[in-house]
């Protein structure tokens, strides 16, 4: 799943915008950047943050500097438990040929220090969009955690299926692949109307709920 495979694979799939969402890190935004030019796609940098309560937030941010900054924040907070090569995998950050540039220390793949409230403040600091990931599923969505969803600013909920199961309180939906792996890409897509095709226009779409499901 690297940035350069991703852009690819979502040019071939007819895809106009796509968001690459790392496991709480931004490294690989810019490669990403750089690499959905080439196919003239609009990249939409963020982070799929575990916040303290063990529920996943994907948050959308219009600049890579915006994205980064925020990830630096969510660095911070990972408790200090080292990544297991051998076990987890290779923690790597890379340019947009796909040489490696670094490799990350913390294990990424869990909980960071900051719960729900906490992460919205930062992503709201940020002017990005707080958005809980698949609340329907059983597994680390905020029902699932919670038990509820709390009534707080979101921007959208992320669902895997529509109708959404979940009592949304008439929140705006989105419904995307949350792809792991390249075959996944485009999964699940959703269609924005949009006045343009840019992070505000989609933005804009989602807070109007002017989507359709595919």
């Amino acid at each position: 799943m690297s940035p350069s495979l991703i852009a690819r694979q979502a040019f071939e799939k007819g895809l106009q915008a796509a968001a690459l969402t790392d496991h709480n890190s931004a490294l690989n935004c810019r490669a990403f950047a750089e690499c959905c030019r080439q196919y003239n796609i609009l990249p939409i940098y963020g982070l799929e943050v575990t916040s303290s309560e063990e529920a996943h937030i994907v948050c959308l941010f219009e600049t890579i500097d915006a994205a980064e900054t925020f990830g630096e924040i969510i660095y911070a907070a990972l408790p200090d438990i080292p990544n297991n090569p051998e076990k987890f995998g290779d923690q790597v950050y890379v340019d947009a040929e796909d040489n490696i540039l670094g490799e990350v220390d913390k294990h990424l793949v869990t909980a960071v220090e900051m719960n729900l409230d906490e992460i919205y403040e930062a992503v709201a600091g940020l002017a990005g969009m707080f958005i809980p990931a698949h609340i329907d599923k059983p597994l680390f969505s905020i029902p699932s955690q919670l038990g509820f969803l709390p009534d707080m600013k979101y921007t959208a909920l992320e669902t895997t299926s529509i109708p959404c199961p979940i009592d949304t309180a008439d929140k705006p939906l989105i419904m995307n692949s949350d792809a792991h792996y390249p075959d996944d890409i485009a999964g699940r897509t959703s269609l924005y109307e949009v006045d343009e095709v840019s992070y505000q226009g989609i933005r804009t779409a989602i807070i109007n709920k002017r989507i359709d499901f595919i």
